[in-house]
């Protein structure tokens, strides 16, 4: 059911825990699921994640995605790590079954509520225009329909 990577990352996650003095942090859940995921970051002054950590609670699909995405951007710029996406993290843990795909979204989300948060801390709470609703980040976000994990995520 799991890839071998999926198997490695969930017994030996990477960059777990909390991050004090975090300048960004991003947490976002699924009630329909359980999972919820929290990442912390921090951002030097050239806007590079020197440092990147989670706390996930939820299933191994979660855990690793959770892990990987962190492996992923530390050391990338903001920028680059906004371009991220779910399929690239799934991709990188080797694929994910179909029904765990909202994990990597999850990771995504997350990944992006921590960088608005970083972005809206750093301009003095200023709105910024990477929001689109898509997480509690801002709060502008409104509960959407159920929609397929599957079709979700291969959007």
């Amino acid at each position: 059911m799991y890839t071998e990577k999926v198997i490695d990352y969930f017994m030996n996650p990477r960059n777990v825990g909390e991050i004090e003095g975090a300048n960004g942090i991003g947490e976002v859940g699924n009630p329909k699921c359980g999972d919820v995921m929290k990442i912390y970051l921090d951002v030097d002054e050239n806007e590079i994640i020197r440092d990147v950590k989670f706390e996930t609670f939820g299933c191994a699909a979660a855990i690793a995605t959770s892990s990987m995405a962190t492996e992923m951007v530390k050391g990338r710029s903001i920028e680059d790590a906004l371009k991220i996406t779910n399929k690239d993290v799934a991709g990188e843990l080797g694929g994910l079954p179909p029904q765990k795909l909202h994990c990597s979204l999850l990771a995504e989300e997350a990944l992006h509520a921590a960088i608005l948060d970083y972005r809206q801390r750093k301009n003095n709470d200023a709105p910024t225009p990477l929001c689109g609703g898509c997480c509690k980040a801002c709060e502008a976000f409104e509960e959407e329909p159920y929609v397929s994990e599957t079709s979700r995520v291969a959007g």
